[in-house]
């Protein structure tokens, strides 16, 4: 395992759900902001479907989420958060969606993205890695490698002013096979409190729950010898 010591100029978080980018990488996300990145999220899906009431007023939601994200990027000290606002469940890893990944790589110019570890997929026997997730995921690494670094594809963007951009590296969480790990001792507390900014989502908000969240952290910390720590498989690419 090794400890990421390394600060990218900056990075872009590619994740499904509003509340993703906190959950699964949200200390690593401050503590690069922190130290002078420039860091961006990017949301593929809308939200809206992220309650089990079959009353609820769905678009509502959908805005609602989208204002938790930015109150979650304030606490976070991100550059910005970007929307493409699919439908929850009705994503589908195509042309267009890579292509709107593009731009935003292109627009951007990101030195690393993270994004969800695709090949995730069976957690134990109670979970698995559903489609949004698995979805963005793929997406975003085929929109980076060869898409974003290579002109023919969607030259429509050359023809706009966007240049071709080539990634530096990418970071998968949520992966079953972490190779790197990243110091979030002085960022936990951070990352917390942006995840909480997600109330819509959350039953419990009390001291316990952030003890649980403190202790999956100490399982990445123990794994990298630091006290709080998150996991990833790090690619770097040529």
């Amino acid at each position: 395992m090794v400890l990421e010591r390394d600060v990218p100029a900056s990075a872009l978080a590619i994740y499904a759900h509003p509340d993703d980018p906190e959950s699964s990488a949200g200390g690593t996300l401050a503590a690069w902001a922190q130290a002078g990145a420039e860091v961006h999220v990017l949301i593929t899906m809308r939200g809206d479907k992220g309650t089990s009431d079959p009353t609820a007023d769905t678009q509502l939601l959908a805005r609602r989420r989208r204002e938790e994200t930015a109150a979650a990027a304030k606490v976070l000290g991100l550059a910005g958060h970007h929307h493409l606002d699919y439908p929850d469940g009705e994503i589908v890893d195509d042309l267009n969606l890579r292509g709107r990944i593009v731009r935003v790589v292109r627009e951007l110019r990101p030195d690393v993205v993270l994004c969800p570890d695709p090949t995730a997929v069976f957690f134990g026997d109670s979970y698995y890695n559903h489609h949004d997730h698995r979805v963005t995921g793929w997406a975003t690494l085929d929109a980076i490698a060869p898409s974003a670094a290579n002109p023919h594809y969607f030259p429509e963007h050359l023809a706009e002013g966007l240049d071709v951009h080539r990634v530096r590296a990418v970071y998968l969480s949520g992966t079953l096979e972490p190779n790197c790990w990243v110091d979030v001792t002085h960022t936990q507390e951070r990352k917390i409190d942006a995840l909480f900014c997600h109330a819509s989502q959350l039953v419990e908000t009390g001291e316990w729950f952030r003890e649980f969240l403190r202790e999956r952290a100490e399982d990445g910390g123990r794994a990298a010898g630091v006290t709080y720590a998150e996991g990833f498989r790090r690619i770097v690419l040529g």
